[in-house]
């Protein structure tokens, strides 16, 4: 559950510095079509469908009012669950094989979290990278999901960049995100 933890710690980081006095919750973000309240929407909408079903309790339906506070709320509701005895080792059949619930949430979850994380800071202004180990661990999962990476409701196809990109551009690259993406300006 830590590397959920860390994650989900640098995800409120950005979630909370986004300016709600600005609008910025409802800036586009680069994930076509979505606001950065909608990726928040996201976020918390995959993690209680995962819950759901697993069969355990995916808490309230959350607020988006405040997405920052539908964030936190989220968090804790999702760290309570795991930390009941037995939750977060219990195994089931995921889409790549036999897994726990702590591996999934981690590895999936807590990698999404890191994604979004970034469309949230880059459609609110903020700055955003990751650093080569962090890019390392990020490209070694998306490796184990092979071509399921790039299917539909996971990422958009690789978008290409220079040889000289950096690791964080390489990233959201390989992602399908344009490292170039900005807000449109108003």
């Amino acid at each position: 559950l830590s590397l959920f933890q860390q994650r989900a710690d640098r995800f409120t980081q950005v979630v909370d510095a986004v300016d709600v006095s600005g609008g910025d919750w409802d800036a586009p973000s680069p994930c076509d079509g979505w606001s950065a309240r909608d990726v928040v929407g996201h976020v918390l909408q995959t993690q209680r469908d995962f819950l759901g079903t697993q069969g355990l309790d995916a808490g309230p339906q959350p607020d988006l009012a405040d997405p920052a506070a539908a964030w936190r709320a989220q968090r804790a509701h999702v760290t309570w669950v795991l930390e009941a005895d037995g939750v977060a080792a219990q195994e089931y059949d995921g889409y790549f094989g036999r897994t726990t619930i702590a591996a999934t949430v981690a590895d999936f979850y807590g990698w999404d979290l890191v994604v979004h994380g970034s469309d949230v800071a880059r459609a609110t202004g903020q700055e955003w990278s990751v650093s080569d180990a962090e890019a390392a661990d990020l490209h070694a999962t998306a490796d184990g999901w092979g071509a399921a990476l790039h299917s539909e409701g996971v990422c958009a196809d690789a978008v290409e960049v220079g040889d000289n990109a950096s690791v964080t551009d390489r990233l959201l690259a390989r992602l399908g995100r344009d490292p170039g993406w900005r807000p449109p300006v108003s």
